[in-house]
């Protein structure tokens, strides 16, 4: 039901480094993490790069939004400095560029699929797509596959058109009541929930499911084992320096 690593680094370097960048993926690194979750959505000219918002201000300067932009663009723009002068001259980073530091590192990874509003077919479509051809190699050998999720029913439906071999979880605050049959019908291995949202009973409900349980964003050790004595498969965490990574 879960076949991959039980602990996350949240966008990269959690609280440690700004998030969505290469320096957060080197920071997630130097702490021990081998697992990774992080945002991607298309930029202007269709190319998808790493990034959380819709709209430039909070973690990348300048004005507008990330699909305004090319992709080219978007690197040149400041993505570090507001968390430190030590991470000034960090970019946006495209898909690729973060999938080929994985990849090298050994890191796997948990690509949520983030549309820009009224993108989320083409955003589905062109990630599937990509990761696809990323892992053609590991495809082909049977080896474990990242994990692609999203809030957005739409953009999983795109991707499991566009690329039916990889995996898919559904991301949702709180699980609706509706959960199981919107699981079965989109086909997804996973259920992600806010842990906040989560109660023991619906855990085990969602076990005896079959379907993986993941839970964003744990960031007390207490809570990290309380749930996952209560069956929650895996979890992302801001605070790298208070859990350790686990396989």
């Amino acid at each position: 039901m879960w076949p991959y690593p039980r602990t996350l680094a949240h966008r990269g370097g959690g609280t440690l480094a700004p998030e969505n960048t290469l320096a957060a993926l080197r920071c997630g690194l130097a702490y021990g993490y081998r697992a990774m979750e992080f945002d991607v959505m298309l930029a202007s000219d269709g190319v998808p790069v790493v990034v959380h918002d819709p709209e430039l201000g909070r973690t990348v300067a300048g004005s507008g939004h990330v699909n305004d932009y090319t992709a080219a663009q978007l690197g040149t723009m400041e993505a570090g400095a507001w968390f430190g002068p030590h991470f000034a001259g960090e970019g946006v980073p495209t898909f690729e560029a973060v999938a080929a530091y994985c990849k090298a590192q050994h890191i796997w990874m948990n690509i949520e699929i983030k549309p820009a509003p009224g993108f989320d077919v083409p955003t589905g479509e062109t990630v599937a797509r990509a990761t696809r051809d990323y892992f053609a190699k590991e495809i082909a050998e049977g080896e474990l596959l990242p994990l692609l999720s999203s809030f957005s029913i739409a953009a999983l439906e795109a991707a499991r058109q566009a690329a039916p071999e990889l995996a898919r979880g559904w991301l949702v605050e709180q699980i609706p009541e509706d959960w199981a049959r919107t699981a079965k019908d989109l086909d997804v291995v996973a259920l992600h929930c806010d842990h906040h949202q989560l109660t023991r009973a619906l855990a085990l409900e969602v076990k005896k499911a079959g379907l993986g349980l993941f839970c964003y964003t744990v960031n007390t050790p207490e809570r990290a084992s309380e749930l996952l004595a209560w069956g929650v498969d895996g979890f992302c965490t801001d605070r790298i320096d208070l859990i350790g990574a686990t396989e």
